[in-house]
């Protein structure tokens, strides 16, 4: 057998429908819209009364056609663009044999309680990606970079706490020459020492003849240069962090701890997770999908939060017994999401409100649970014996 392709479809008559999807329809398209097709065609007789049924035709990402009976399937479980193309306002029907019209007239009755999860899924989706989003928008509105393990330690002051890091600033001490030990019982809880002599003899944070001095003074002395703390987190040669651990040391007896910290380990764990994600969704993010907001200073995927709210809007028209609109009455409004004049936090909390407002409208709805079974199998079997008589 041939490979099937949409001009073989074509060729042999074998389209029953085609039409024009997405913004178009819609009523939100733009100058840099694409034109988005999608199509319905019926197998010819030899393949279906064989085993090489052909279900999906991808003609590329934005052009797809379905057989006639996975058609029926996906409408059945009312599936929001397969529902919005049997509600495709004329302008957009590029091709329509007769046979279509058997499904067409039975429009209406696909329409079922299932488009609260169907369409308000999708939307709920979007909802949790938006929230993500926001979270890492944030990272790039505030120029955050990322943190070390240090970053998640603080030094406990009676019945306060401190940075680490300020607190080290302050007395002047390097992180390389503390040492660390655990408080037994004490999750999370370490002890602090300072290895002044090493300090005076190594830190670069004294000048370089201070440095030789003191070696020299302790070399006279008799005594040693340190104990070998191995400080709190390892550095790299550029003294940048370079591990992940806190480090331990082993603490000579009768040292006293200069004071007592708490690292906070499942919040840096956390931190290099969403740095993680952050770098993940810069790498793969579409550049060209994001708007920058007008008064937030964030950008947003404003094709997705529109199509989110879009849905949400429709699923309640839906449970409001106003049928399918494809041809949005709210054009104007989801294309000043497009084009970055509303917030993602107001998107979000927007969407949230319409999504329960939803649930509850189909939840009061009158509108059967699912799609008779038998209307799917009747049409499917009157639609193929027409085409193969």
């Amino acid at each position: 057998m041939r490979q099937l392709t949409y001009e073989y479809l074509k060729e042999n008559n074998c389209i029953l429908f085609e039409v024009i999807v997405g913004s178009q329809p819609h009523g939100t398209s733009t100058p840099q819209s694409d034109i988005d097709k999608k199509f319905v065609y019926i197998l010819p007789e030899d393949i279906i009364l064989g085993n090489k049924y052909v279900e999906q035709i991808n003609v590329n990402a934005d052009y797809t056609g379905w057989e006639v009976r996975r058609f029926l399937e996906l409408l059945e479980s009312n599936n929001p663009t397969v529902f919005e193309i049997l509600y495709s306002p004329e302008d957009c029907i590029i091709h329509k044999d007769p046979l279509f019209d058997l499904i067409v007239e039975q429009r209406d009755n696909f329409i079922t309680k299932i488009c609260k999860n169907s369409f308000g899924g999708y939307a709920r989706q979007q909802i949790k990606k938006a929230r993500g989003l926001n979270k890492k928008q944030n990272w790039e509105k505030e120029k955050v970079s990322k943190k070390d393990l240090m970053d998640f330690c603080y030094v406990i002051e009676g019945s306060r706490s401190i940075p680490l890091k300020l607190a080290l600033k302050e007395i002047n001490y390097d992180q390389k020459f503390c040492g660390v030990v655990n408080i037994p019982n004490a999750r999370d809880m370490y002890a602090l020492y300072y290895d002044v002599n090493s300090a005076n003899c190594f830190s670069e944070l004294f000048p370089e003849d201070y440095r030789e001095k003191m070696k020299q003074i302790t070399r006279m002395s008799d005594s040693d240069m340190g104990f070998g703390y191995k400080g709190i987190v390892k550095m790299d040669d550029d003294n940048n962090p370079a591990s992940n651990q806190l480090r331990l040391s082993s603490i000579p007896k009768g040292e006293e701890p200069i004071c007592i910290f708490t690292y906070n380990k499942d919040g840096y764990t956390q931190h290099c997770k969403d740095f993680k994600e952050y770098e993940q969704w810069l790498k793969e993010r579409n550049e060209n999908r994001y708007v920058e907001t007008k008064t937030h200073g964030q950008q947003i995927d404003g094709k997705n939060m529109a199509h989110c709210i879009r849905l949400i809007n429709m699923a309640s028209e839906i449970a409001n017994g106003e049928g399918v609109i494809v041809r949005r009455p709210d054009a104007e409004y989801l294309l000043s999401i497009r084009r970055g004049e509303v917030s993602l936090e107001e998107l979000i909390d927007i969407a949230d409100n319409n999504i329960n407002d939803m649930d509850e409208l189909f939840d009061n709805s009158d509108l059967p649970e699912k799609v008779d079974k038998d209307l799917v199998h009747n049409l499917l079997v009157k639609i193929r014996k027409e085409f193969y008589s």
